[in-house]
């Protein structure tokens, strides 16, 4: 059987189609879960390597060897230049050409190979263990429990929105983390979806952006595929396509529209924000998608902004001697190597209280409940005029406040992102929308659905599930047949082109 999943930055979720009908898959009480996994056996740190005596007996072999094979080389050459020399005069200088000069290198460049190859070796024993003792899914804990498994055992390794680290420059070990990590959660979803069906699942349609966050431009969209496919392979999952998020919400919302329309498909989510432009509605089998665009900016950009501006200075940031980027490594959860500099950090220099506070939030997982602070403090926002988020964790009685205009300044950043894809997107349409569907997490703001009606005064504004209208599309599209390459894209910009799982 193939399932849908909404694999996002902060919340993924799964469904199937069962006698024509979208079944979402339950975590727990919820038909999603927060995109945070707890491994109570940490994943390794390529820093945490060193020498022990052990290793150093590798790196000796290893060096003995290499000296070895370097002087047979040695050998053999002198050996044949000898032989050589033995030619006829008129081939003597041929012969001595057709000698090739080994290539000597410093024991001290031996050594420093032979290093190299006994870490490489130590990190991928380390990987091996790691996931052998992890993956065993009675160990592991996703969503908000992940963080209160983290702080009540006190080790291990927690991470939050993995999805936005996919299209980053990735080094060795911070790959095979990463894999690692969306190899546990694919498998989550996939064991968790077959138990609730009935059945054994080994197919999915994986939602993906129009753009992913990227460090490298168009090659990490190409890496955050190929880092989903290898962690699907691996979590038991025989066939995987993928479909751009915002024609999966197109395809949920086809289905429930009588009459043919002129759609934009707006889904603005935790780490991006996709456009699609569709013909839907009435007899078509499938909505028709004339167009996608997307930015790499969401939900978590307001998180960031709000927190520097809000919940920071409580920490010192602007009022102390310590550098801005150290707020902004702790406020990027999602960002394992940041959060990795922010814990290394000392602040004993800092003034009182900014020392005992930043060192409060370098305790395990407390920069993941500040991040779940300033998101609720972005949520309540939205309704009321005023929050407060009680930080009683970094110190008694300590506590953020902001207001709706904090929130509209943290805001503004993204939304002028906002307002600039949907003029981009206006001046490429060949006719205006009829109407506006909108969805995504971010698609509740008030500020958000105002910024995409101003765009397009005069089309008709209609508001998704903002949860589950991308999965509700993904499960319609696994409930088709399989096209014959499973590693196939969506990602044509021709109009009238774009495939949907189980179409031809």
């Amino acid at each position: 059987m193939r399932i849908g999943i909404d694999f996002g930055t902060s919340y993924s979720a799964a469904g199937a189609l069962v006698d024509d009908r979208v079944q979402l898959v339950r975590f727990g009480d919820a038909l999603q879960f927060r995109t945070t996994a707890f491994f109570p056996h940490a994943i390794p740190d390529p820093n945490d390597f060193a020498l022990t005596p052990a290793l150093e007996a590798q790196v000796a072999r290893l060096l003995a060897s290499a000296k070895a094979a370097q002087t047979r080389a040695l050998h053999r050459a002198n050996l044949l230049r000898a032989q050589a020399q033995q030619a006829p005069v008129a081939r003597r200088a041929e012969a001595l050409a057709l000698v090739a000069t080994p290539s000597l290198r410093s024991d001290e460049q031996l050594r420093r190979e032979a290093v190299v190859s006994v870490r490489r070796h130590w990190l991928e024993q380390q990987m091996q263990q790691a996931r052998a003792s992890a993956a065993s899914l009675q160990h592991a804990v996703y969503g908000d429990d992940a963080i209160d498994a983290y702080l009540a055992e006190g080790g291990g390794h927690l991470v939050d929105s993995p999805k936005s680290m996919l299209g980053y420059r990735l080094h060795g070990a911070a790959r095979h983390t990463i894999l690692g990590i969306a190899t546990h959660i694919l498998e989550h979803i996939r064991l968790t979806a077959g138990q609730q069906l009935g059945t054994v699942v080994r197919g999915a349609v994986i939602g993906r952006p129009v753009e992913f966050r990227s460090s490298m431009g168009e090659a990490g969209g190409v890496q955050a595929l190929e880092i989903l496919r290898e962690a699907a392979s691996a979590a038991g999952f025989d066939a995987v396509e993928f479909l751009e998020e915002p024609a999966a919400a197109a395809l949920d919302f086809h289905r429930s529209q009588a009459g043919p329309q002129r759609a934009l498909i707006v889904d603005v989510g935790g780490g991006t924000t996709d456009v699609a432009f569709a013909q839907l509605g009435g007899r078509a089998a499938r909505p028709r998608i004339r167009g996608a665009w997307g930015i790499a900016e969401g939900g978590v950009d307001v998180d960031l902004a709000l927190s520097l501006r809000r919940f920071m200075p409580l920490f010192g940031k602007d009022l102390s001697a310590v550098p801005v980027h150290r707020y902004s490594e702790a406020a990027s959860v999602h960002d394992l190597q940041r959060q990795r500099d922010f814990r290394r950090c000392r602040f004993d220099d800092a003034p009182a209280p900014f020392a005992s506070r930043l060192a409060a939030l370098q305790a395990a997982g407390n920069t993941v409940r500040l991040n779940r602070s300033v998101e609720l403090a972005k949520i309540g926002l939205s309704e009321h005029a005023s929050w407060q988020a009680g930080l009683d964790y970094i110190e008694p009685g300590l506590a953020a406040s902001a207001t709706r205009e904090h929130l509209e300044i943290a805001a503004a950043r993204f939304l002028g992102g906002l307002e600039r894809l949907l003029a981009r997107v206006g001046t490429q349409l060949d006719a205006a929308p009829t109407t506006l569907f909108v969805t995504g997490g971010m698609s509740r703001a008030p500020y958000v659905r105002a910024a995409v009606q101003a765009a397009f005064p005069d089309a008709r504004l209609v508001a998704g599930d903002p949860s589950l209208g991308v999965v509700s599309g993904l499960a319609v599209a696994a409930g088709g047949r399989p096209r014959t390459s499973a590693r196939q894209s969506s990602r044509s910009r021709e109009p009238g082109a774009a495939q949907f799982p189980g179409t031809r």
